[in-house]
């Protein structure tokens, strides 16, 4: 017999079925709640709401384990690329080699954009927020590609494979065009015989008349920074995503919205945050010691960023990856960077100080992707870029699956109204 969940408004007495993901996630299933008693939940911010059920990703925050399509992020990690695992994450199941070569040269063959969005690009002042060209540009592509842009659920969804190609591939081509624009430096095209990573890099640091090689441990740092970004379950860029996508928008207005949700400081400008308080400590004349315990004291002003997460309640996964690849990266580049020397100093005291272990403060993945960036030579404003580039394949992945699930309907939150009730207007005159 199918479990039960008993609800008692008002003496009356309903009941709902409970959902058990394969996980054990259990769930009220309560889609009926206001037809069956006029009544609605309310969960400010959507903390215990489950939205969908996904196949995507999982995510154990009291574990610390986040998994793509059952793969544990540090066996992707360790052994796949972005690439292989964007494929994953879209088409549920990892590449065979032919399916990967045949993804490859999708994106190999949609990787330049039209000379009529580089003069759109270049139209742009220096000194523009890189997120809002990068949402405005992705979104315009249903104007270039109006074929894979109907609003039209059944063609878009019959087009997906195409349109999936060119949103990956051109993000990365227009985000190195934003860098180059800020620099006030001449846009660089693609190559056909470079990998995703490689190109990416190409576009962005290839100096006029040379071509940018970069060193192999940069290329996997750059990888890695991307595939530990690709999802992240239903976090507000992806909710978003999702939601505008159940108007029947199409993919490239759905992105775009995604990007826009990423902009806000506490979802996508985490890692900002962190090089700034990193940098701010170093100005100072701080190690990080008088920091720690000025944070402690609980100094308004003195916030230890990179530190706890909203679904982490152990240590972030792709922190300890990403932590260990910061240390190559800037051991092969003969880097000496001070504020590394601050970061380990603060996270070495976070993890052994009774004060932060009781708070569960622990490293999440933005403590040390600026590092990384920063020593790859990406300037802080094209930070969460390049988070956004990376986080495509699991919007799309959303946007796919809500688009073939045929019980799917556009979402429509409600609310409790709290303003005032009916009243009688008043001409100007009498006020």
């Amino acid at each position: 017999m199918s479990k039960k969940a008993r609800i008692i408004i008002e003496e009356r007495e309903v009941e709902y079925p409970i959902i058990i993901g394969t996980e054990g996630e259990k769930a009220i299933d309560c889609t009926s709640l206001r037809s069956d008693t006029g009544y609605i939940t309310f969960d400010d911010g959507y903390g215990n709401t489950g939205s969908c059920q996904s196949e995507i990703t999982f995510i154990d925050g009291e574990k610390g384990i986040l998994r793509y399509r059952g793969y544990s992020i540090e066996d992707l990690a360790r052994q796949s690329n972005f690439i292989e695992t964007a494929y994953l994450i879209l088409y549920g199941e990892l590449p065979t080699a032919e399916e990967r070569a045949q993804f490859s040269k999708l994106l190999t063959d949609h990787s330049a954009v039209a000379p009529e969005i580089a003069q759109h690009i270049q139209t742009y002042p220096k000194n523009g927020y890189p997120m809002a060209i990068l949402s405005s540009m992705i979104s315009s592509l249903a104007c270039y590609y109006p074929d894979l842009a109907t609003n039209d659920r059944v063609r878009d969804r019959e087009n997906f494979d195409i349109a999936a190609a060119v949103a990956l591939s051109k993000a990365r081509t227009i985000g190195a065009m934003i860098y180059r624009l800020i620099k006030g430096l001449p846009f660089v095209e693609p190559r056909a015989d470079l990998n995703y990573a490689q190109n990416f890099l190409h576009m962005m640091f290839s100096e006029p008349g040379s071509n940018y090689e970069p060193e192999p441990e940069v290329v996997d740092a750059l990888n890695l920074i991307l595939l530990l970004h690709a999802d992240h379950e239903q976090n507000c860029s992806t909710s978003t995503v999702r939601m505008v996508g159940s108007s029947e928008a199409n993919l490239f207005a759905s992105l775009s919205a995604g990007v826009s949700a990423l902009w806000g400081p506490l979802h996508g400008g985490a890692n900002m945050a962190v090089l700034k308080m990193l940098q701010e400590i170093h100005d100072s004349g701080d190690d990080g010691s008088r920091f720690i315990e000025e944070a402690k004291s609980g100094q308004s002003d003195k916030r230890l960023m990179g530190f706890g997460h909203r679904v982490y309640k152990n240590y972030d996964p792709r922190a300890k990856i990403i932590g260990e690849a910061s240390d190559a990266v800037l051991k092969k580049l003969g880097l000496t960077d001070p504020l590394l020397n601050i970061a380990k100093r603060l996270e070495q005291a976070a993890l052994n100080d009774e004060y932060f272990l009781e708070r569960k403060l622990y490293p999440n993945v933005d403590f040390y992707s600026g590092i990384i960036m920063r020593a790859i030579g990406i300037p802080v404003e094209m930070f969460t870029v390049m988070f956004a580039i990376g986080r495509i394949p699991g919007w799309m992945a959303n946007w796919k699956e809500n688009a073939e699930n045929p019980k799917s309907r556009i979402s429509r939150p409600r609310q409790i109204y709290q303003g005032p009730t009916e009243r009688a207007y008043v001409p100007v005159e009498k006020r």
